[in-house]
């Protein structure tokens, strides 16, 4: 049964997709562009590959330079995540996600992170303010 949380808007935009959840922190540029899996060793997701998901992850990492980079090179190469929900966005984050036109969120309620897990659809209206999350297999 799908249910659906609020959100708040940080860059616009929808997505569609599988939800991947980790609680470390990302840096876009230890993934790797040419097949979007996680390259940092010591990384909760390491050897997954985030393209096409809706990632669900604390904040980003890194210098400004690394995280805006890293995700320019996942989007040129077609292995990007299809949209990002954070507990915290910096500046970097949100201006990156602005500029590549990727939907990024925050402040979905509690329950969404008690209900929700990986491998569950998600659809992503950051205009609307809502997640729409239907149980995964």
């Amino acid at each position: 049964m799908e249910k659906t949380y609020t959100c708040h808007k940080i860059a616009k935009g929808k997505a569609k997709g599988e939800l991947l959840f980790t609680k470390d922190p990302l840096c876009f540029y230890l993934i790797d562009p040419k097949t979007g899996k996680v390259i940092e060793k010591e990384h909760e997701l390491y050897g997954q590959s985030i393209t096409g998901k809706i990632l669900v992850f604390p904040y980003g990492k890194g210098s400004s330079v690394v995280q805006a980079d890293g995700l320019y090179q996942l989007q040129l190469s077609g292995m990007s995540p299809a949209g990002l929900i954070v507990d915290s966005a910096d500046t970097t984050l949100a201006a990156s996600a602005i500029i590549f036109d990727m939907p990024l969120a925050n402040r979905l309620p509690e329950e969404f992170y008690q209900e929700a897990k990986t491998g569950d659809l998600a659809e992503l209206d950051a205009d609307g303010g809502t997640l729409a999350v239907q149980p995964g297999k």
